[in-house]
Order: structure tokens, then C-alpha cells, then sequence
């Protein structure tokens, strides 16, 4: 396991200070909640975002940052002329993101990022050191093998921010001798568990963004909505944990208590459990090997006392399965079911296809764009424009 040969991390000061990438999202929001509530820990050096520049101010005013990084250049002279004096600097355009992780006074880079945005940054880090607190998903989904490979050269740890991730993680704590049998991570099953294919082909996006448990960005809740989520985590845990496919199941867990489980050759099995908030996995990301009092809400059991488990209806739900073929047949296969399904899943946010058609969207392009190894991350990147490009021409 590629976290093996990282965990014995040494704090070497008291104060860590974060580069957040992606700070005006929902996971970028909630993680500046949990600096903003251990200021004796943490102190924010970078905020990057988008696009979404009043809010970007905002932050920068409270936290006040080393330099935030506004993607979209278009906003770059409203943000300088409002944080004008404020010293902070002030850059925009992807490549200042990705310059500006070199940082030598960045202690750790948080990505936040939502999508194949976060994929050449985190990279970059990983290439100059920086350990890495990942909340990306498609950042080893799409480049898992380069990722991980670049990161046992470069000495650099990747922590996971994911709730699902975090708890597997958590429950190998102390276990790394210990040969692993199985890999079992919860999905809550979204808001249509249990629905047939002739409910789902009329479901409208208000519907399919409201989670039953979990508040998230909107690309997100639908990607749970699909299970596509859970699909992505698989093939994100067998980077993050050198496992096979086969060694990880998903079970749908409704309660969203048991954040996932690990099963050990003894047949032993250990799980993390909590509230549902993405405020402890990431406020565990930052602090480890430490765990820091807070004052989030605590579980009583007595509130849950059913907790129930189910397999997943991967006939219904077909993202799940198209992502563990997708992993199966490797090389560029997981970047090609990325990119359609980031590109379909807008098409239905814009009420431009129906939520079934998400699925056949990604289905069509594995079965026509050509197979191929990617070596670099300039290769997947084209492949994942190749794919949108395929796509929206047929929607224009």
C-alpha cells in the first residue's frame, strides 16, 4: 500500500500552513470552517478558486492569505482591485495555480477542486514535495498510476479528505503489517434507492439534488445520485490503497453512520463511524497523526438504533459498473468514463438530457473512443478534451 511507505509523518511546526485549492465550493468552505476553528493549528497561505470572486474576497479578507489565484482571468482586475489594500497578492490563470504550489512556505496544498481541474496542480505539488490532502477524486481516478508513482519518488503523502476514504484509512491505523482481505465502502444510495429504471427516466434535477444525508456541491450529489460516486471511490482506493478490484465491495448503507469498513485476513472487520459531515475527514487530513478536540456534533447511538446494509442495484444504477469495468481495462479507459460523465452530468444539470441518459452517454464513448496508455499528464488531459469535444458537438 503506497500509504505504508508514507505514514510516519513528523509535525515539524506547530502552525501548518495551507494552500486550499478550490476554496469557494462546498468541501473549500467547510475546510476553511475547520481552520477558522483550530487557529492555533493552521494558517491559510493560498486560497484558489474559479471563478467565484466576491466570495474569494470574502475569505481573503478574514484569513488573510500569503496570495489567492483566481482561475478565470476575466475576474482577475475586480479581485485585485478589491484586496488592493489588503496585502495579498494577487494571480490568475491555471498556470499561476499550478505555480503557485511550489510555494516554499506552503506546508500542505488541500485539494478542493471539483473535476479534471485539480489533476495538473496536484501533480505539480506532488513533483516539488508538498504533501497533498486530497478531496479530488478524479485526480487518481483519471491518473492513478502516474499520481501514485510520482508520489513514492517524491517521498509525498496523500492523505484522503473523502469521508469514505478517511474512515478506510483511519481503520488501518496501526494495521499496516497486517495483510488486508477486503475493502467494503458505504454509499448512502442517494435519493433514489430502491427505484426502478422506468421511475429514474423521468426524474428531474431538483429531485436528483436532494441527498437524503449529505450536503455537496451539485456535481457531486448527482454523481450519488447515479452511484457514479461510489464508483469513482472505488478505483480512487485502489490507488490510495494498492488493492484489487476485488478486494473492494460497496454496500449501501442508508444511515450513513458507518463511513466504510476494512476486513483483515483474520476476517476481522473495523470501521469508522460519525454524524454525516465532511468536517472531521478533513479536519483529520490536516491535523495527522494527531486527533484535535472540536466541537462538531457527537453520535448517540441511542438516535440510530438500526443500522442497515444492502447491495447496491448496479443493473439500475450502471455507473457503478461501467467504472469498475472502466478501472478493469485501465490505461485510458477511467479517463474517457470521466470526462463523458463530468460532461453529461452539466448536459442534465442544464436540463439538456434526461438522468438515464447520463449512463449512455458514458457507455457510447468508452465503446468508441480508441483504447490507449497515457504516459504523461498532457495525455490524459487531451484524451479528456477529446471526450468533451465528442460529446458537446453532438449537443450543439
Amino acid at each position: 500500500m503506497i500509504f505504508f511507505v508514507f505514514l510516519q509523518i513528523k509535525i515539524i511546526k506547530l502552525k501548518k500552513k495551507v494552500c486550499l485549492l478550490g476554496s469557494t465550493g462546498s468541501m473549500g468552505v467547510q475546510a476553511l470552517e475547520v481552520i477558522d476553528e483550530l487557529p492555533e493549528l493552521f494558517e491559510v497561505e493560498v486560497l484558489a478558486c474559479h471563478s467565484n470572486a466576491d466570495l474569494l474576497i470574502q475569505q481573503a479578507k478574514k484569513f488573510k492569505p500569503n496570495a489567492v489565484v483566481i482561475i478565470n482571468d476575466d475576474r482577475y482586475e475586480y479581485v485585485k482591485e478589491q484586496l488592493w489594500n489588503d496585502d495579498i497578492k494577487v494571480f490568475a490563470g491555471e498556470s499561476s495555480l499550478c505555480d503557485i504550489v511550489e510555494m516554499s512556505s506552503i506546508d500542505i496544498v488541500l485539494s478542493c477542486i471539483v473535476g479534471i481541474a485539480g489533476l495538473r496542480p496536484v501533480y505539480r505539488a506532488i513533483s516539488c514535495g508538498k504533501p497533498i490532502a486530497l478531496a479530488n477524486k478524479e485526480t487518481l481516478v483519471v491518473a492513478g498510476e502516474l499520481m501514485t508513482q510520482l508520489a513514492i519518488e517524491h517521498h509525498v503523502p496523500i492523505l484522503p479528505v473523502d469521508s469514505e476514504h478517511s474512515a478506510i484509512f483511519q481503520s488501518l491505523v496501526g494495521e499496516w503489517n497486517n495483510p488486508l482481505e477486503k475493502i467494503i465502502i458505504t454509499a448512502s444510495g442517494g435519493p433514489f434507492r430502491g427505484k426502478n429504471r422506468e421511475f429514474l427516466q423521468n426524474v428531474t434535477k431538483e429531485q436528483a439534488l436532494k441527498h437524503p444525508n449529505w450536503s455537496m456541491g451539485n456535481k457531486i450529489t448527482i454523481d450519488s445520485a447515479t452511484l457514479m460516486n461510489k464508483g469513482l471511490e472505488v478505483i480512487e482506493a485502489k490507488w490510495l490503497f494498492d488493492a484489487d478490484l476485488d478486494q473492494i465491495e460497496v454496500v449501501v448503507h442508508p444511515q450513513s453512520i458507518v463511513h466504510s469498513l476494512v476486513q483483515f485476513a483474520d476476517g476481522s472487520v473495523k470501521a469508522q463511524l460519525g454524524l454525516p459531515s465532511m468536517k472531521l475527514p478533513i479536519q483529520y487530513a490536516l491535523t495527522y497523526p494527531q486527533r484535535e478536540a472540536n466541537k462538531m456534533p457527537r453520535l448517540n447511538f441511542a438516535d440510530y438504533p438500526s443500522l442497515t446494509f444492502e447491495k447496491p442495484d448496479m443493473g439500475t444504477f450502471r455507473c457503478l459498473k461501467i467504472a469498475y469495468e472502466a478501472s478493469r481495462e485501465g490505461g485510458n479507459r477511467p479517463c474517457v468514463m470521466n470526462a463523458a460523465n463530468e460532461v453529461a452530468v452539466s448536459l442534465f444539470l442544464h436540463d439538456r438530457i434526461g438522468f438515464m441518459d447520463i449512463p449512455a452517454i458514458i457507455e457510447q464513448q468508452l465503446a468508441e473512443v480508441p483504447f490507449g496508455k497515457p504516459c504523461s499528464i498532457d495525455e490524459y488531459l487531451e484524451t479528456d478534451k477529446e471526450v468533451r469535444n465528442r460529446i458537446l458537438k453532438s449537443y450543439n
